[in-house]
């Protein structure tokens, strides 16, 4: 069984954003060779996190980001000392890891979906590992 081990960084501008790092990850399979399996991705930090959506209209970005802190706003009665408890929390509800079907060297993605690197205590340095894994 054929896997490979890629490691991205993605250097965050904004508190907040996401970016689409679809592109970094099929260039992954390509250099991997692999055809058929899977690629999963994941994000070692505790504020930030990885998600699948909408890469047609930016506003679905805009909504998400907007909608999430409204349920999870940065001032809150929050105990952490470093005042970033809300980032944490997006982070747990986000998820730091998606695992996603290789066909035929490509993502198996739908027609408007693409996959996001989610900052949400920017702007930082981050990185994020992709495994590729034929089978």
């Amino acid at each position: 069984m054929k896997s490979n081990l890629v490691q991205i960084s993605a250097s965050t501008k904004k508190s907040e954003e996401f970016i689409d790092i679809t592109y970094l990850i099929n260039e992954a399979i390509r250099k991997s060779s692999v055809q058929n399996g899977i690629a999963t991705i994941y994000c070692p930090h505790t504020t930030a996190g990885i998600t699948i959506n909408e890469n047609g209209d930016p506003d679905v970005v805009r909504d998400i980001i907007a909608t999430l802190d409204k349920i999870f706003p940065a001032e809150g009665d929050y105990r952490h000392f470093e005042g970033n408890s809300h980032a944490h929390i997006k982070s747990s509800y986000v998820g730091v890891e998606k695992t996603i079907i290789i066909n035929e060297g490509k993502l198996l993605l739908g027609t408007w979906q693409s996959v996001y690197f989610c900052e949400f205590d920017g702007p930082r340095n981050r990185k994020v590992f992709i495994k590729v894994i034929e089978g």
